[in-house]
């Protein structure tokens, strides 16, 4: 081998062995270092950002209400989570997810006192139903199977004059039936009895003795002998006409 080729390649198997180690070589950062001041303004923002205040605060909450706000805000945020791909929620959600456990609240306690208020209601309609039933039952059995002039006798007997106003109420739906001059039905009122009475000369008194009765009876009016006796006339009055008819 020629002596000049054999220098030329120690010198670049040297000059590769230099750029080597050149490359491992550290380079140190010989910037001057400037120590930073923190001001006491500096500190007072950071003390006045909400996202920094690690304090805990004592709930005076029932604990039932923390497991259920903590359980009802966990489950949600992971549902926007979820739904917007974030991992945690700020700004107007974060607002909202804070205020939804108290409107789901509001809105479960308004869904059950509507549904309690609901059945009471239907037991009240259902209740006065039933007793509307039965009392017209009553009327129906007293008008066609009873001596009504002596239960009016009865009621007087034992001061009871309430009684006694409704029983001659009776009796002169009674009368006007046997009469044909109403057609008297259960499902009826007092008020298709006196559109149904053609002759004008009984539509008055039996208006008249009409409203005393729904006074007296349905008003519960209270009632002793003197009372009595001044609705009794307008009642004999009616009666008179009828027999004379």
């Amino acid at each position: 081998m020629p002596k000049g080729l054999l220098y030329l390649t120690v010198f670049l198997l040297s000059l590769s062995s230099f750029c080597q180690k050149d490359s491992l070589a550290l380079n140190y950062d010989k910037t001057k270092i400037v120590q930073k001041e923190i001001s006491a303004q500096d500190i007072e923002v950071y003390k006045n950002d909400p996202n920094f205040n690690y304090e805990v605060v004592q709930n005076d909450a029932p604990e039932w209400w923390i497991a259920f706000k903590n359980w009802a805000g966990n489950l949600l945020i992971r549902f926007f989570e979820w739904l917007f791909g974030v991992n945690k929620a700020s700004g107007a959600l974060n607002l909202f997810l804070e205020f939804l456990p108290y409107v789901l609240l509001a809105v479960l306690l308004f869904i059950l006192v509507k549904f309690f208020l609901n059945v009471n209601a239907r037991a009240i309609s259902y209740a006065k139903k039933n007793q509307a039933t039965m009392a017209m039952s009553e009327e129906e059995h007293i008008i066609k199977n009873e001596n009504i002039q002596k239960l009016i006798q009865e009621a007087l007997a034992n001061n009871n004059y309430r009684l006694a106003v409704r029983y001659y109420y009776l009796f002169i739906l009674q009368i006007m039936t046997e009469k044909e001059l109403i057609d008297w039905q259960i499902q009826k009122t007092n008020e298709d009895y006196l559109k149904e009475l053609k002759q004008e000369r009984l539509q008055h008194p039996f208006k008249d003795i009409t409203r005393l009765y729904d006074y007296i009876w349905y008003g519960e009016f209270p009632m002793d002998h003197e009372k009595y006796q001044k609705a009794e006339s307008s009642f004999s009055t009616l009666k008179q006409l009828l027999s004379n008819g």
